[in-house]
This record gives C-alpha cells, sequence and structure tokens, in this order.
C-alpha cells in the first residue's frame, strides 16, 4: 500500500527537500503541497491523504490551528508536526490540537522515512526521547484544563497494570522498551496500551503523554 503524503511548509526548498526524500521510497507517494495552513485544509477537501508533514510557523494560518481543524474532522490523515525546536514553543500545542507526533525539521532522512510509516501504521509516539525532552521543557507552560484526575477520576478505570505502562509511555519510552522494563512481551504492552486508549477516551499514545503531563502523573524533569 502507498502512503500517501501532503507537505505544508511557507519554505519551498524545504518543501522541494522532503519531496525528494520521499519519491525515492516504493511506498510513498507525495500527492499534494501547501504553504500555508488555509492552503492546507482546501486542498484536503478534494485530495485523500494520509500523512500530513505540518510546519508549525506558517502566514494566514498556522501549523497548530490548522492541525486542529484537520484533527476535528470524522475522518482525517495522520498530522506529524515538524518544528525547529530551539524555537517552537508550539509544538506541544500541536500535540495536544490532535498531532500523532511531531520530528525535528533536520531529522536523518532514515528517521522520517520510519516516522512517517510508523504514524500511518497507528504508532504515534515518534522519536521517544525527543518527546521526553520538548514535553520537560514546555510542559510547565500548559495552562489549566481541568483534566486534573483525583480519586474517582478517569483514572481510576485503569488497572494497576495498565497505570504502569501509561506511566512509562509518558516517559516517552517505545512498545519495546517498556516490554524490557515490565519483563512482558511487545504485543502485551500494545494491547496494553490499546485498553489506555479506549478506557480514556484517547485517541492514540500521544494524547497519553498528553494527558499525562497535564494530569500531574507526570512532571517535567520526571515523575
Amino acid at each position: 500500500m502507498t502512503i500517501r503524503v501532503m507537505l505544508v511548509d511557507d519554505q519551498v526548498l524545504l518543501r522541494t527537500g522532503f519531496r525528494m526524500v520521499l519519491a525515492a521510497q516504493p511506498d510513498m507517494e507525495v500527492v499534494a503541497e501547501a504553504g500555508d495552513g488555509v492552503e492546507a485544509i482546501e486542498i484536503l477537501r478534494a485530495t485523500a491523504v494520509d500523512v500530513v508533514l505540518m510546519d508549525v510557523r506558517m502566514p494566514r494560518l498556522d501549523g497548530v490551528e490548522a492541525t486542529r481543524r484537520i484533527c476535528s474532522a470524522e475522518t482525517h490523515p495522520k498530522v506529524l508536526i515538524l518544528t525547529t525546536f530551539d524555537l517552537d514553543e508550539y509544538a506541544f500545542s500541536g500535540l495536544k490540537a490532535g498531532a500523532s507526533g511531531f520530528m525535528l525539521k533536520d531529522v536523518p532522512p532514515g528517521e522520517l522515512l520510519g516516522a512517517i510509516r510508523s504514524v500511518h501504521s497507528g504508532d504515534a509516539v515518534v522519536a521517544p526521547s525527543t518527546t521526553r525532552r520538548l514535553l520537560d521543557r514546555f510542559a510547565p507552560m500548559l495552562p489549566t484544563t481541568g483534566k486534573e484526575q483525583g480519586p474517582g477520576g478517569a483514572m481510576d478505570k485503569l488497572t494497576e497494570r495498565e497505570r504502569e505502562v501509561m506511566l512509562l509511555v509518558a516517559q516517552g519510552l517505545s512498545n519495546g522498551e517498556i516490554a524490557a522494563r515490565l519483563v512482558l512481551s511487545e504485543a502485551t504492552v500494545k494491547t496494553h496500551v490499546g485498553r489506555i486508549l479506549t478506557k480514556l477516551g484517547l485517541r492514540d499514545r500521544v494524547q497519553v503523554v498528553v494527558l499525562a503531563y497535564e494530569s500531574g502523573l507526570v512532571r517535567a524533569g520526571g515523575l
């Protein structure tokens, strides 16, 4: 199956570079490009796309709001936020808006391709160690959302093992790393993650991370 990719970035040279990398892959095709969020949303109305590589800082409509509008639809493509990390305080907001993950603009080609395939297959966490660094930096800036979990909250739906898995997901560990830590199979970890998503009404692993930080289950810098 060919993964249909859309590139959204106001820098033409960056789009050209990404397009060249993706065009060399037998399982990927760049089906659309846009220079800002408004153009991206318009194109998506008439174009079937599986994964959107979304820049954050763009004219007219930035990547965060574009991601929010795209992901609010009943059916929508997966979105990967592109960030320079050192400058973009908006990457975390992009995750909250529904993005399936984020990556650095200078990411090595192999990691870019792996991330696109991962997200397309449903594994939303991209580069766990980078995710942790970004969350540690920006979690203190989170506004109060009213999602704090006390006794009787949504977290109480989880079993002890599921809560344990959720904490490790929130720390940025991959399924393989969690399996090794808890002495479980990767398949078992994947099952636990699926049950966590269902019980908490979350879209994907990234939303697990966001909720864990917002609820105070995990704090910037550690547990």
